[in-house]
């Protein structure tokens, strides 16, 4: 619940090889250089692409599913200047899953701050998106947190000691639990405002206005 004195807690749901989620992303950081503190978000995962070498030939082709994958991520992002997608995204490099790097970034979570964890999901995505590299390999996700400033070792440990791979099931049973079908998904409100998909910064901004003048006990008009 949010009252005009306590932060909008925002829980954030996403799959880091998502277009979708990439194109949010300067949204995400919009709202949070716009509202700073008044807003808490707390990033969450869902499975999307769980399983690639299943999914994408299942729904793109046989023969040719990466490639044309591939070309409507490109034609989906092209749109959006600050969603930057390598030539050969998905061609290239292709990743197996996108499990790795959510287990890798609740290994984070656990070891680091919650802002650190946003720090390296989003370097993931950058490694993904624009350099084409395959983000389900442990050894170059692992890479990565450390250039964000997490310590190696003790995210090994979480991983090693099942607390990670815990946190994981939490946030996907979580997700089944309030319904949430896809990514991004942003749920405000305690769960009553869900907003799903493409969602535009201005319907974003006003949801949280909303939730901003309004006190606890009184539904937003969103």
């Amino acid at each position: 619940m949010s009252t005009n004195n306590s932060d909008i807690i925002i829980d954030y749901y996403s799959d880091v090889l998502c277009v979708w989620a990439w194109i949010a992303q300067h949204r995400l950081e919009q709202l949070e250089k716009q509202w700073g503190k008044q807003i808490k978000v707390q990033h969450h995962f869902v499975d999307i692409f769980g399983d690639c070498e299943l999914k994408i030939p299942q729904r793109w082709g046989e023969k040719d599913g990466f490639e044309n994958f591939g070309k409507h991520v490109r034609e989906s992002a092209a749109p959006f200047e600050m969603a930057t997608v390598h030539p050969e995204l998905w061609e290239k490099n292709r990743p197996r899953s996108s499990a790795q790097a959510h287990l890798l970034l609740c290994a984070v979570s656990l070891t680091n701050s919650a802002e650190a964890m946003a720090a390296t999901a989003l370097r993931i995505r950058r490694a993904f998106f624009c350099e084409a590299q395959n983000v389900s390999n442990m050894d170059l996700l692992l890479d990565l947190a450390e250039e964000q400033g997490s310590a190696r070792d003790s995210i090994l440990a979480a991983l090693n000691d099942g607390s990670a791979i815990a946190a994981l099931m939490s946030d996907l049973c979580r997700a089944k639990e309030l319904g949430v079908n896809g990514s991004p998904t942003w749920i405000l409100n305690s769960g009553r405002q869900v907003l799903y998909g493409n969602v535009g910064y201005r319907i974003l901004n006003a949801n949280i206005e909303e939730l901003l003048k309004h006190p606890a006990d009184e539904a937003s008009w969103c």
